[in-house]
């Protein structure tokens, strides 16, 4: 650490018996930064990290200030800093590309005469496999085996592609299969609030940051640790010790006060708080949350509104460590000395919240009384669209009516072959308890168990058409909930544990039994699904379910036992007792003492400490795979799963200069809020897709092309699957579902793989046009990786989600935003027009530049548009043709 420590802020901190180095903000604040000590607790972890990676060239002595003078302009001037998380997190799906990114890099670095082994992450890696198990199998007491089994069947190729990295790479380490999802043992295990590091013979302490493959990374600012999610892209270039580079964040306070309500839960409360923030617009920003709703509120509860801040549209939803911080860090095992180090260091840096802490300075503030949320779910496509359980059902008709077009067809029911029952439209076909939202929460997931025992004990039983499902967060979740007696009554409805990971909520639902998806296609039926997670949008859950709400776990439970959407919850009954009379959801609820009885007995400390003795070992599934050797990875040319991306074909040690557009044609028109889920490829692999017939061609079976997201290490399959997604809608071909467009000028309508291919063939550049929120949703690289490979030059569009935004400068594609007022509709675009957009060999960031648009007629309109390659690190990665060619050429230099 080369420090020039120009507010000579570099202490050392004695906690028992060790002695910390650490930057001192109280000493910064008395060396030139009056007033520091009022900043967000979140804002005083950035200044820290200036402070200690001050070099005067990626951070200098103007950035610091340009902190501190957040508390004059509260973050409205745009400035733009580097910051240096302490570790990179990664789940699998993410975290194989990015490691065949780093294989091929070794590639090309020995290709240009370097040393391979210098690409190498310099911080802490941890990838968790969580994201490969399908729930195939269900409501049996087989499910968990049988999943598992097919979970290793299908990824033994990227399992041992892993296997080699952990041997490969240093400072890499691998969570098996079957542990967890990568939030909650991020949470329960991996992080530690403040980080240490052994450094010229002393041990530096700070803050413990970090950045994920998976927008959800920021659950863990629920325990004081500021990260947030970014795409594989910008996760690589941390791990090779570039900065992350971001302009100085506004910070939104949101002030809790009071109370929860008895029969409120946390998941009522995050949808509650993510309908506000959406509404007043936090996209880019950072939201902290103070005030004494905190007092009483579980650390649990705090991950569970933390982990949703990609759904509100936040950088990250940050809440101070406090006393409740330290009591999970003793009841999930820490170490002692560190405990005693977080709240030292922590009280040192004011950044420990008491309550009577003051109220820090925040660009604007919001406030909720936690007495008036009221049971919510959100649907049925997206996480802001909160509905109380008691406007559910007329929700549902409304939107039958309205979002699916079915008026009038309310009582309209489809027979289910070999059954005597039919299903109508708001069919519950999937209920799941899943997803690190509400699976890392004892006090929800206790519910459901409750919930499930008292429905059981009057007969009542999930309907026959509801495909039920349990993928806890941890094994930590499986042990309480076995110990308590709970997950025997959760058999009994159907809520047999399927699996470890991430399921239903990023399309893992596996399919639905034939005669349910029989039915639905068969009568057009709009069947729904309830899961515990947090993301609903269309298209993602499953292909035979157009309605998806998101509910607590008991409300899951709930809505299993009522099977429609038609039901309403509030006033009429689940089902008929065994004694024949009516049960409501009323006579089930467990009441809040009931939940802290089971919870107060059962989840323990020891618990923590056993189920992550051995957390890298894995199972002997996990054991027996055999891995190959070697500092290169040894590509297999036949392999569907993992193949040596073309980043770096013919890559010279200078780069060539980026070129003006010429006469591109459009790609695609999307309207607003398409997400990386519509862009990237996700979920099943469609036999008679491009995708489906590559697999073909690769002698693949269908039965065995597994999803998108187990093939993101092979370029092929993805770029293939870019835009293909089953719901998308480009309005080139209006009224059509499906990843289509058009060819011109001879007007061919093709798979929009396809229409890339021919273009690229012709010497065509690409673009596309899009809305509002352009790229909203998962940190998913592969959207902005497909649309480079398909040749796209540059996206034009009235406003893009932040992390999206990034990813595409980072893979070389130009992001650019209309002029406030106009769109693609504004100006009559019908898709057959041409575009040429010059100034891009010059491009500076956030200039505006004209685009010249020519229509079929030949009349021509130019268009003033504003570049979103926000700084000059971006501009750098993007003269470098993206972020790796970037880092390789100064590694290599």
């Amino acid at each position: 650490m080369a420090s020039l420590d120009s507010f000579k802020a570099r202490k050392t901190l004695q906690v028992g018996s060790k002695t910390y180095t650490y930057y001192s903000l109280k000493a910064a604040e008395a060396n030139g930064l009056p007033g520091i000590s009022a900043l967000p607790v979140s804002m005083k972890v950035l200044l820290e990290n200036l402070l200690r990676f001050e070099d005067g060239r990626s951070v200098s002595k103007g950035d610091i200030e340009a902190i501190a003078a957040f508390l004059t302009n509260r973050g409205k001037a745009e400035r733009e800093i580097a910051f240096r998380p302490a570790r990179v997190l990664m789940q699998d799906f993410t975290g194989v590309p990015a490691v065949v990114d780093l294989a091929a890099m070794r590639d090309a670095m020995k290709a240009l005469g370097g040393d391979p082994t210098r690409i190498n992450p310099l911080v802490p890696v941890d990838l968790v496999i969580d994201h490969s198990v399908v729930v195939d199998y269900f409501g049996n007491n087989d499910a968990f085996k049988n999943n598992v089994a097919r979970e290793y069947e299908q990824n033994q190729e990227r399992y041992r592609f892993l296997k080699w990295g952990q041997s490969a790479f240093d400072n890499f380490r691998v969570v098996p299969p079957g542990t967890g999802i990568c939030h909650q043992v991020n949470l329960e295990y991996l992080a530690q609030a403040v980080w240490t590091k052994e450094e010229d013979g002393t041990t530096v302490a700070y803050p413990d940051t970090l950045v994920g493959t998976d927008s959800h990374t920021t659950m863990v600012n629920g325990l004081g640790v500021l990260g947030w999610g970014v795409g594989g892209i910008e996760a690589e270039a941390s791990m090779l010790g570039q900065p992350n580079s971001m302009l100085i964040p506004e910070v939104i306070g949101f002030r809790l006060t009071g109370k929860l309500p008895a029969g409120v839960t946390a998941t009522d409360l995050v949808l509650t708080v993510t309908q506000m923030l959406r509404k007043k617009g936090v996209v880019g920003k950072f939201v902290e949350f103070f005030g004494q709703g905190l007092d009483a509120m579980t650390l649990e509860d705090k991950a569970t509104i933390a982990n949703m801040a990609p759904e509100y549209g936040a950088t990250c939803g940050f809440f101070p460590v406090d006393a409740e911080t330290l009591r999970y860090l003793d009841k999930s095992g820490r170490d002692a000395d560190r405990i005693a180090l977080v709240e030292a260091y922590t009280k040192e840096q004011g950044m420990f919240r008491t309550a009577s802490s003051f109220d820090p300075v925040f660009t604007d503030i919001l406030e909720l009384d936690l007495a008036t949320v009221l049971p919510s779910l959100a649907g049925p496509k997206r996480p802001q669209d909160r509905v109380l359980l008691s406007d559910a059902k007329a929700g549902f008709l409304a939107a039958l009516e309205g979002e699916f077009k079915k008026p009038g067809e309310a009582g309209k029911t489809q027979a289910v072959a070999g059954t005597d029952y039919a299903i109508g439209h708001g069919a519950v076909t999937i209920a799941a308890i899943t997803s690190c939202t509400n699976t890392s929460n004892p006090s929800v997931l206790v519910a459901a168990g409750l919930l499930a025992r008292k429905a059981a004990a009057k007969g009542l039983k999930s309907k026959p058409w509801v495909k039920t499902s349990l993928a806890p967060g941890s094994q930590v979740v499986e042990a309480y909930l076995s110990q308590s007696g709970l997950q025997k009554d959760l058999d009994a409805l159907g809520f047999n544990l399927v699996g470890f990971g991430c399921t239903t909520c990023i399309g893992n639902s596996g399919p639905l039994p034939e005669p349910i998806s029989e039915a639905v296609n068969k009568g057009d039926i709009v069947a729904a699904a309830v899961l515990s997670g947090n993301r609903n949008f269309e298209g993602r859950v499953n292909p035979d379910v157009k309605a998806n709400y998101l509910a607590s776990p008991p409300l899951v439970v709930a809505y299993a036992l009522a099977g429609s959407l038609q039901v309403d919850l509030t006033l009429e009954p689940l089902g008929t007792g065994s004694d024949g009379k009516p049960v409501f959801l009323s006579d089930i609820w467990p009441d809040g003492a009931e939940i802290q009885a089971v919870i107060d007995e059962f989840v323990t400390q020891a618990m923590f400490k056993s189920k992550y003795a051995d957390v890298f070992k894995g199972d002997e599934n996990w054991q027996k795979i055999s891995a190959p050797a070697g500092q290169t990875y040894a590509w297999d040319e036949r392999s569907t799963y993992v193949q040596n991306p073309p980043y770096f074909e013919g890559m010279t040690k200078t780069p060539v200069p980026p070129t003006d557009v010429h006469k591109a044609r459009v790609l695609g028109l999307f309207l607003d809020s398409i997400t990386t889920d519509h862009i990237s490829p996700a979920g099943s692999i469609k036999a008679a897709s491009p995708a489906g017939e590559y697999l073909r061609d690769h002698q693949v079976r269908p039965v065995d092309f597994n999803q998108y997201g187990t093939r993101r290490g092979n370029h092929q399959v993805m770029m293939r699957g870019t835009f293909a997604n089953i719901r998308i809608k480009n309005q080139m071909l209006p009224g059509i579902e499906g990843g289509l467009s058009i060819h011109y000028p001879d007007g061919v309508e093709a798979p929009i793989y396809d229409v890339a291919m021919r273009y690229k063939a012709e010497g065509v550049p690409l673009v596309v046009f899009a809305g509002k929120e352009y790229g909203t949703g998962s940190s998913r690289d592969w959207a902005a990786k497909g649309t480079k490979l398909l040749g796209v030059r540059a996206v034009i569009a009235q406003s893009f989600e932040r992390i999206h935004r990034s990813n595409l400068v980072g893979m070389g594609v130009v992001p650019f935003t209309f002029a406030e007022g106009t769109s693609w509709q504004t100006l009559g675009l019908k898709g057959d027009e041409t575009v040429t957009i010059e100034g891009i060999e010059t491009i500076k960031p956030r200039a505006t530049i004209e685009a010249e648009i020519t229509f079929a007629d030949g009349k021509t309109v130019r268009v003033p548009l504003l570049c979103r390659i926000d700084t000059l690190d971006e501009l750098d990665y993007f003269k470098n043709g993206g972020i790796l060619q970037f880092v390789l050429r100064n590694l290599a230099a």
